[in-house]
């Protein structure tokens, strides 16, 4: 090999590389919305409730299908409020049909950011029943037993939809 055709050798090597390190790196893929809630402490009891065998769907393979799906997610805490108001002391104790209402009534097909809700934005869950939007004073969702959430984080974005955290777990 001639010291020219080395020099035009090493030229291109040089570009190639150079041209590979300025490349903007994949971004790793986001995670779904099961893999967001199992990495945050304050929904280890919704996500104890979404894999609980009894249930007629593993609500957590949903959630970490394709989507999109909009999750108002109870925390640990709304949880705890609600095994004391029905005055059970585990999850275990709520009847699978009657938590697996609860559950979907808490997910809405499709992916709604905080930007797109409404004052007085009525709100079709997979339950099948409605909630009502109130953002007079604050983000909150209402229920058809009035029960009031207030909605603390929002838009929480995963590869198949979003979370908004909320306070307390609504009832359909």
């Amino acid at each position: 090999m001639t010291k020219s055709n080395l020099l035009k050798l090493l030229v291109i090597f040089a570009v190639f590389a150079i041209a590979l390190g300025s490349c903007k790196k994949d971004e790793e893929p986001k995670k779904n919305i099961v893999d967001i809630a199992k990495e945050k402490p304050e929904f280890s009891t919704l996500v104890q409730a979404l894999t609980r065998s009894d249930l007629s769907t593993n609500y957590a393979n949903v959630l970490s299908g394709d989507g999109p799906f909009t999750v108002f997610a109870p925390t640990n805490a709304a949880f705890t409020s609600l095994l004391s108001e029905l005055g059970v002391s585990s999850l275990n104790d709520i009847p699978a049909a009657t938590l697996e209402a609860v559950l979907k009534y808490h997910v809405v097909s499709g992916k709604v950011l905080s930007s797109s809700l409404t004052n007085g934005q009525q709100v079709t869950t997979l339950q099948g029943s409605t909630f009502t939007v109130n953002l007079t004073g604050g983000a909150k969702i209402t229920d058809k037993n009035s029960r009031v959430a207030n909605i603390t984080t929002t838009d929480i974005e995963g590869s198949n939809g979003v979370i908004h955290v909320i306070d307390k777990v609504i009832l359909p």
